[in-house]
């Protein structure tokens, strides 16, 4: 069988990352895994790894880069005997720092796998907050809307139940731009860490969302196609 190879999918809150993964993980025959939908997942199951991740959740603390780790790989355990054949997957929101990317190379060096390519999503920080900053959200049903892009039929009227839509109280411009703050100081390091490694590749997330998966495929199809590992940088 040939050596699983992973990639990574990076942006800021905003970028449409996981929009774009679920549609680009089919197309390059990928599973794609997000680690928050993977934590809430496992947390509904009554299982030793799940409560020990239950205990950190439950006092508000971050789980442990370790406890992450594990998480993961326990999943990536799980697909490899549902599915023998699995080439490798699209990973969404893990790693978020350098320390957490070197751990995973380890595991990964472990395990026989590679991660073969690294595609920040780049999207101006001016688009980030207007995305954000507009967003709406019906606390009766969770049906999500958009003051701009997804406006609901009625203002301020949820279509679905007809309950009153609300702006979360991370979602003002203040709130939007301490987290993106805090994302380019994260992030930048590990941007840099596979940049060295020639993994990395950015393309514009600021283009309609077909613009932008075309793109996405055609730069990451040619490194999983790759066998011999050649990463020169490509930016879309």
């Amino acid at each position: 069988m040939a050596e699983r190879r992973h990639v990574l999918i990076i942006g800021p809150q905003g970028s449409g990352k996981g929009t774009q993964a679920a549609r680009v993980a089919p197309a390059l025959g990928l599973v794609h895994v997000a680690m928050g939908d993977l934590f809430r997942s496992l947390m509904q199951h009554d299982t030793p790894l799940a409560r020990e991740v239950r205990s950190y959740y439950d006092r508000g603390a971050l789980v442990p880069d370790e406890l992450t780790l594990r998480v993961l790989l326990a999943h990536l355990d799980e697909l490899a005997e549902r599915d023998g054949a699995y080439q490798g997957t699209l990973l969404d929101g893990f790693p978020r720092t350098r320390a957490q990317a070197e751990a995973l190379d380890r595991v990964l060096a472990e395990r026989h796998e590679q991660i073969a390519a690294v595609v920040e999503l780049a999207v101006p920080r001016t688009v980030l907050i207007e995305r954000l900053s507009g967003r709406l959200i019906c606390p009766q049903c969770g049906a999500v809307y958009h003051r701009v892009f997804a406006p609901p039929q009625v203002p301020g009227r949820c279509d679905r139940c007809g309950g009153e839509l609300i702006q979360r109280s991370d979602d003002t411009p203040e709130a939007i731009a301490r987290r993106l703050d805090l994302y380019e100081e994260q992030t930048a390091p590990l941007l840099e860490y596979y940049r060295q490694r020639g993994l990395l590749l950015t393309v514009n997330g600021d283009q309609p969302i077909e613009q932008v998966t075309h793109e996405l495929i055609a730069a990451l199809r040619p490194r999983l196609e790759d066998s011999h590992g050649n990463h020169a940088e490509i930016t879309s």
